[in-house]
Formats: structure tokens, sequence, C-alpha cells
């Protein structure tokens, strides 16, 4: 999921970081990491405990063991090896959240599990494992405790299992009587155990500790990893324990209460717990997560809470998919769709009585039920045919997470949920997590493949790099020990030219809204931005700017993306005499799809820069100045400007020889979208000697393709651009950070893309320059807390330019872990950069130290962000894409409803998004700019 803050841009920052903490979709639903206020006692955790680094650490054995790489080379598709290890900054102790992991010496042994007849029904498939441990035949194999599996088609043993091995299921639902042999509902399933593979448990302790040279092979992780998650998942995943969501995540309702979030969910917190190697140890890596359930209840009522909890809020979202149990008859049934009929409109031909009858009446003669909401929608609770039943006579069934798409209300109370500072979190996971997970105790079955969990997290070395020197134009700005400063003092590196600009005010019945046009408060509004912008060191042309106002018609469900209002906004720019270069947007709300609407009409359609405030907060006296200059920043960017640079110290890798930083990034529909609805691609690069201009190449690809399809044409323009603005000249260097891509994707992105980027140097006459590719990770959990106060930030988080890239990073390859910013709320979370291709030869100081500079050089804001400022950028230029279209991403085809699966249903979405589209931004006034901001 992404969430959009619309129109909060006085603080910029902390809106794209509340963002980024809501944005984590697990199989279709939302997991919230952490995140949250400043509210309760800060402190260091842990901090009366002593803490020395791990001794596989502090004996430099892995140190000896980078130093044996430098003789090895590594073919063009493999991952580089680690250079080095970083020496510059200050030399800190941290904990993280991972815990060692002891494994015998005997071998685990693999085994495949078909089921017959098959089944795709997950909970089927979990039900069927259920009956199957409780079974006698389980018994007498020898596997009661003894082995673990996935519920699926995977099976770990500590022991040989006799071969072959089969075991027959009689089926039945937990709150049903098992059925006679006899009985016409007697369904009986197989489970054939196969032997694959014996596991050599110690095989990754032996890959992390021996020396290699360049005849050694490296040995794969996958197979023993994935084994030893499925052990360490068999506890809190058992009958009776927690809730699994996706692969890695366990709830435990029991324990702690959930939390209600409102409109029909609540939020559970739990805990994330994966495997994974490290030098000279196999760990454990566990953290806090919380994830939006259903809430237990009558479903007609959730639904109503669902609706009204955000305008636009499409009921079917909500219910697809919901387990629920009649309580007329008492079955259990999946919720499909809702029906656009309801039980009072809806008639259908029944023999029992007599002809055509409503669902209402049938349910008063049948069942003697008075319905008490005839007017909701039915919901389709069938399988091939449908079923409709009347959602009053519903109760959703517990323990179920919610798989849609969170409303703006849901969002932001899941973020408050999740405010644990990091020594709330680091307590919850140490003390609760270990004991839920069944680590601390060694419950059952790691007893039996004798497997024990330490009980404290690991203690690595870090550093806290210095921040860089950061130039304006006149003036030199404090940085503080958040990596933050302010504007006072300082002007732009570079001025832009606000000249031909106009002011658009919203007018959308709100109370925080202008009184119109002649409004004197909004004069005087307008005036103190002006003085803003001149006194930052924009040319402003003199005299007021033109003010034209756009009433909005009342909000209707039957126009849930509020297209009639866009159409009226679209008609009042219409009437200005000349285009200008840019629409000062007054917005009366923060209504997303009036945002989406303007970015879309600005960029697509009317080739003009547009920049969105919100009337409650730009009129606030309080904040006002901070208020202006957080415009002012973006506005400048737009205008062409430069806001600020870094010093020539800090400039000097880039100096050295002429260097593009290129940021790429994918995002895909999310939950609740039409099926088929294209992913988005984005590739900005720098285009100047000071690193500060990034316009972007921007499209539509394949629905949920991660990889880039047009990657050497969107590269191609990005170099185009680059040599019209150098005199001609190309790069020698280009640094590509390239952002949303998970582990498992790094081969693919060395194999597709990589290519495609050497396509695009071709383009250019005996042009090959030096190329690196950077993968940058948000979606971790690896978390780091300080030993000590001293170096600690006041909310006990790690200060801003911490880097790891020891003791919890990969043993073999080049990454390491950097905070850059400040934290703004809860635990933060660091980002994981790692070199999959890397031609300019980077030592692991220069690169560590590169991207934490070029963190600091984030256009709108001021202090270091989270991610290096070219992904961030490219995320950013992908949310514009989705303004575009917005109405697909909410769940309506042209239709003004979900669109059915199949080909042609998905192409003919395709096609939609395509003309929704538009071309995308292709105007001369605003294509080579960063209209994006």
């Amino acid at each position: 999921m992404t969430v959009d803050v619309v129109g909060t841009v006085g603080s910029t920052e902390e809106a794209a970081e509340a963002a980024m903490i809501a944005e984590a979709a697990v199989e279709g639903g939302v997991e919230v990491l952490e995140g949250g206020n400043r509210e309760g006692a800060y402190s260091v955790y842990a901090a009366d405990v002593p803490a020395a680094i791990d001794a596989r650490i502090q004996d430099n054995s892995d140190k000896q063991l980078v130093a044996t790489f430098r003789t090895i080379r590594v073919g063009d598709l493999d991952l580089p090896l680690r250079p080095d290890y970083g020496t510059a900054g200050r030399e800190i102790k941290l904990r993280a959240n991972f815990f060692p992991v002891r494994v015998p010496a005997e071998s685990l042994f693999e085994y495949d599990v078909a089921i017959s007849p098959s089944t795709n029904i997950k909970r089927v498939k979990k039900r069927i494992f259920q009956l199957a441990e409780a079974s006698s035949e389980w018994r007498r194999a020898g596997l009661t405790g003894k082995v673990a599996h996935d519920h699926a088609a995977k099976l770990i043993a500590a022991a040989k299992l006799p071969q072959p091995l089969s075991i027959r299921i009689p089926f039945y639902d937990e709150d049903e009587e098992p059925p006679a042999r006899s009985s016409k509902a007697y369904k009986e399933y197989t489970l054939t155990i196969t032997f694959t593979q014996p596991l050599d448990s110690q095989a990754l302790t032996k890959s992390s500790s021996c020396r290699i040279d360049s005849s050694s092979e490296l040995i794969s992780p996958k197979p023993l990893l994935s084994a030893m998650n499925i052990i360490l998942a068999a506890h809190p995943n058992r009958p009776g324990g927690g809730v699994m969501v996706g692969r890695n995540r366990f709830f435990f309702p029991a324990s702690e209460r959930p939390t209600p979030l409102g409109g029909g969910l609540e939020a559970w917190r739990g805990f994330y717990s994966s495997v994974r190697p490290a030098h000279h140890q196999l760990m454990v890596n566990v953290n806090v997560c919380t994830t939006a359930f259903y809430t237990p209840g009558n479903l007609v009522r959730a639904m109503e809470e669902f609706r009204n909890s955000s305008f636009g809020a499409r009921v079917n979202a909500f219910v697809k998919g919901v387990r629920v149990r009649t309580t007329h008859l008492g079955y259990k049934k999946t919720v499909k769709s809702v029906f656009n009929k309801s039980p009072r409109d809806h008639k259908f031909d029944c023999a029992e009585f007599g002809g055509r009858i409503s669902v209402e009446d049938y349910f008063m003669r049948k069942y003697q039920v008075r319905l008490q909401f005839p007017d909701m929608p039915l919901v389709d609770v069938g399988g091939a045919k449908s079923n409709y039943l009347p959602p009053e006579l519903c109760e959703i069934l517990p323990n179920q997470p919610f798989r849609g798409k969170l409303t703006d209300e849901h969002t932001a109370n899941m973020i408050t949920v999740a405010a644990k500072p990091p020594n709330i979190n680091g307590a919850a996971i140490a003390g609760r997590g270990l004991n839920e997970l069944g680590y601390a105790q060694r419950a059952d079955p790691l007893g039996a493949f004798g497997i024990s969990i330490g009980r404290e997290m690991a203690v690595v070395p870090g550093r806290i790099l210095p921040p860089p020197g950061i130039k304006y134009g006149r003036g030199e700005p404090d940085v503080d020990d958040r990596a933050s400063w302010n504007l006072r003092n300082v002007k732009f590196h570079r001025g832009g030219q606000l000249a031909n600009w106009v002011v658009l005010l919203i007018r959308d019945n709100n109370r925080d809204e202008f009184d119109g046009v002649r409004d004197p408060e909004l004069m005087t509004t307008i005036k103190g931005f002006v003085d803003m912008c001149s006194k930052s060191g924009m040319t402003v042309a003199p005299g007021p700017p033109f003010i034209l106002e756009a009433v909005l018609p009342p909000k209707l469900h039957t126009d849930p993306t509020r297209d009639a209002a866009i159409g009226i906004i679209r008609q009042s720019i219409a009437k200005l005499p000349r285009k200008p270069t840019l629409i000062f947007v007054i917005l009366s709300n923060g209504d997303k799809h009036i945002y989406s609407g303007i970015k879309h009409l600005g960029d697509s359609y009317l080739d003009v820069a547009t920049v969105c405030v919100h009337a409650g907060k730009i009129r606030k006296e309080k904040g006002q100045l901070q208020y202006f200059a957080n415009v002012a920043l973006k506005v400048n960017m737009k205008m062409n400007g430069i806001n600020h640079g870094l010093d020539p110290k800090s400039m000097k890798w880039l100096e050295e020889k002429p260097t593009m930083l290129v940021g790429i990034d994918v995002t895909h529909p999310g939950p609740g979208s039409v099926k088929g609805s294209p992913s988005i691609a984005a590739v900005v690069a720098s285009v100047d000697r000071y690193y500060a201009q990034y316009p972007a190449s921007m499209e539509i690809q394949e629905t949920k393709k991660e990889m880039v399809t047009n990657l050497e044409g969107m590269m191609t323009a990005r170099l185009q651009l680059y040599r019209t603005k150098n005199n001609g000249a190309l790069p020698d260097r280009v640094l590509v950070y390239r952002d949303g891509v998970s582990e498992g994707q790094f081969y693919i992105v060395i194999a597709e893309e990589l290519p495609a980027m050497r396509a695009a140097f071709r383009k250019f006459t005996n042009y090959n320059p030096k190329l690196t590719i950077v993968i940058c990770g948000k979606r971790h959990h690896t978390r780091f807390y300080p030993t000590e106060a001293k170096n600690a930030a006041n909310d006990g988080n790690p200060k801003a330019g911490t880097v790891v890239d020891r003791g919890v990073t990969a043993v073999y390859e080049f990454d390491f872990f950097l905070q850059a910013h400040g934290g703004l709320q809860g635990t933060t979370r660091p980002t994981h950069y790692y070199v999959v291709h890397d031609e300019i030869g980077f030592t692991a100081d220069i690169l560590q130290q590169l991207t934490h500079s070029v963190s600091y050089m984030f256009a709108r804001a001021t202090k270091a962000v989270s991610l290096v400022s070219p992904a961030y950028y490219a995320d950013l230029a992908c949310e514009r894409g989705r303004c575009y279209i917005h109405k697909l991403l909410q769940g309506l085809s042209s239709s003004g409803t979900t669109a059915s699966s199949g080909t042609a249903a998905e192409e003919a979405v395709m096609r939609e998004a395509t003309a929704l589209w538009h071309g995308g931004v292709g105007g001369p006034q605003l294509k080579d700019t960063m209209y994006y901001l």
C-alpha cells in the first residue's frame, strides 16, 4: 500500500516518511512496521546491560575473510564481492534485532508433500495438516513432535522417515463433527510424503567461516534457510497458537488486546521472524509489526462503518474474501463480492413459494427472519454459481487479516497504534517476542531438532559519519544532531524566476477555506508567501498574481473520484487569458481525489506546473513561516532553481569525473485496484554539475511487473537530456540507485536491467561509461539500538549518519545499512544498500560517504532523508504517475465497477489506463523539469 498524504506541504519529509512507514503489503493486506508520534518516555534500550561486540566480529575474522576476495574475479552476472569494510566516522556499538541460532551437527531431512485430490485453497490445506497431525497414522509414522511443515508442500524432519509414506485424512471443518464414511459429506485427502534431500545443518556456518579462493564455489543458503524458517514457524503457527500472516508474521491476540481502528477493522501487534546467515553465525531476525484485522461481528454493521469511514470508501473492497458464518443456518462461507441489489429489490424464482419473490420476503417466509437492513446490498457467497445473502445474516469470523486497501482514517490510526519508541520495541522483541514465538523456552519442535536460540540481541560495530557541508547561494546553515537545518539567513543556491503565475482557490464547503478571492486574509497570506520566496533568493514578478476560484459541486457517492469537481476546476483555468508557468493551488481540504485530479490536469493536459497547499495549514499563524519556506523549496525547484548543494570537500568524488546519478523505481497497483491496472516505472537522472535537478522519464507497463520494461528507452532519454544540458558531453560514470527490488530479484536486475542500460549506452557513438548499480531496500526488518546514551538521539534511536556494514550484513557481498536521517517517529528504519554491479570500483568508505552526502541533497526538505535522493525522487515520480490512473487504483473502471478477471478484461483495463495516462508528461514546459516534486 502507498499512503497518499495530500496537501501536507508544510511537513513534506514527515509526510513522505509517514507514507513509507505505512507502506508494506502483506499478500494484499497492510502491515505497519513501526511509526507513530512522540508520546511516552524515551530511553536507550537495555542501557544498563553491558554490551560487548560479538566475539565472531571482535576477532576480525570477517576482515580476514574479505581480504581473500581481492584475488577473485566474479562473473558479469554475479554479485560483486565486498571490497573492504568502512572505517570512516566515529566508532560505536549497536544492538541489532538478531539472535544467534545454534543448530545440531546432524543433518536435517527435506521432504515434498503432495495432497490428493489437489487443492489450492490455503485454508483447506492448513486444515488437512491439522487433521493429519491429530491422526493415529501420523503418530504411527513417528512424526509427532519430530517434523515441521509449511501447511502446504514442504516438510522437514529431524530423522529419516520411512518410505514410501502416505497418510489418509478424513476431512471436516473445525466446528463440524467427523462425517461417517458412508455419508455423502464424507471426503478424504491423502498426504504423500517423499524424501527430497539431506540438508547439512552446518553448511552455512562452514561457508561463512572458511577462506575461499578462485576455485571455490559458494554454498547456496536457500534450502537450509527455508528449512530453518519452517522449523521456527512451527510453534507460533500451531493449532491454537498464533495467526500467521504471509510467511513470516505471527500475531497473538490472546496476549495483547487488539486496538480498534474504526471502520470495521482493528490493529493487531505481532512479530516478524526470519532466519538469516551472518558471519560465523546463523541468526534469526525478530521485529515487531502491526497489521489490520477484521473486527469480528455482524457484517452489515461493519460494512456501514467502513463506508462511513472515508468518502469514496468502497464496501466491495471491505467484504471481498472475508469468511463469515451465517446466523440462520450456521454454515461458513467466503464473500466474493457485493451485489448491486438489496434484499428488497432483488427477486428470484422460487417454486417453494409459488413464483418470483424478493429476498426480503423469502427470509421472512422461510426462516421467519424480519430483515432490519433490507436496503443494504446483498453479498455473494457462492462458488461458480452466485449465492446472495443479506449481510445482516452473516457474522465475521475471528482471526482474519484484512487484505484490502486501508482508508485514510485507517492509515492514520494504524500509524498511531504502531507508535512505539525503540526502547519499547526492543523490550517487546527480546521479551514477549521470543516467548510467543517459542524461542525462549525452546518449544517443540525446536528441541527435537536440537535447535536453540540465544536470548540476547547481537552487538555489532557501527560508525557515525559526520554530516557533509551544505552550501547555499549566501549564508551557511547550522546542521543539528538530527541532520536538520532551516532557511534562516540563507539564500537558495540558485533562485528561480516566479513570473506569470496564478493562484487557484478551491472552494469545497470546508470551514478552514478562504472566503472567496476578495478575502483580505487571502491577499495577506499570498504576500507572506511571496516575501518568503524573495527572501530565499527567488526573483518574483512585481504585483499580486491573478487569482481565480473554483466552487466545487457537493460530494456524491455516484461520483466517488469527483470527476465533476475536476471538470469545474478545468473550466476555471480555461478562463485564464494566457498560459501560466505555475498554478498555486489552495486546497479546501485534503481530498485525495481533488489533489490527484489537479496534478493529472496540470501535468498531462495543461503542461503547467502546480503546487498544492492546504488552506487550513497555510492560513494558520503558528508555523506559517515554516510552511511558506517548505512550499518555497518546491516552487524554486519547479522553476528550475537549485535549493542547496554540497560544499567542495563533500563534492570531491563527484567532481573527479563527469558523473550521472540515476534513480529508478517501479510502483504497483495496490489492494482494491481494478484487476490488471498497470505498474508505473520512473527513471530520474541528474543533469547539472550541482546534482540538484533530476528530470524524469515515466511510463506505465504490465501490471505488477517489477523490472522496468522500457528501461533502454528511458535511460536513453535521460542521457540525451544530460548531453543537451552539458554542451554535448556525456558522463564518464553512471551510478544507479535502484529502489523497490527485493533480495530475490537481485539477479533479475543484472540479467535484465543491466543489459538494457548498456543498450542505452550503445545508442551513442563509442560510448561505454563505468556503471554501478546499488539496490536501496526499505522493506526489511533490521533495526539498530544504541548501547550508550551518548551515541543515541533524544528519542533513543541511533543518531543521524549511523552506518553498519559488519555483523548482520551479507557474508560475501557488498552491502551496508545507513540511517542518514534523524528519526521522525517510532523506531527508525535504516536503508539497506546492496551493490549488485560495480564497474566504478567503489571502496566501502567512498560509497557509504557518497550515499550519506547525497541523502542531504533532497530538494524539498531542509534535512537529510531516509532514502538517498535519486531513489527518493524516482519514488515521488511514481507517486505522481498514480494520480493519472487514480480512478483505476480506486477500483473503478470506465463502467464504474471492478473489472472482471481474464486476459480480455485485463487488456481492456490497460487500454483504459493508456487513455487516462494521456501520454504522461510530454509538454515542452514541464517534461524536462522536476514537476513531480
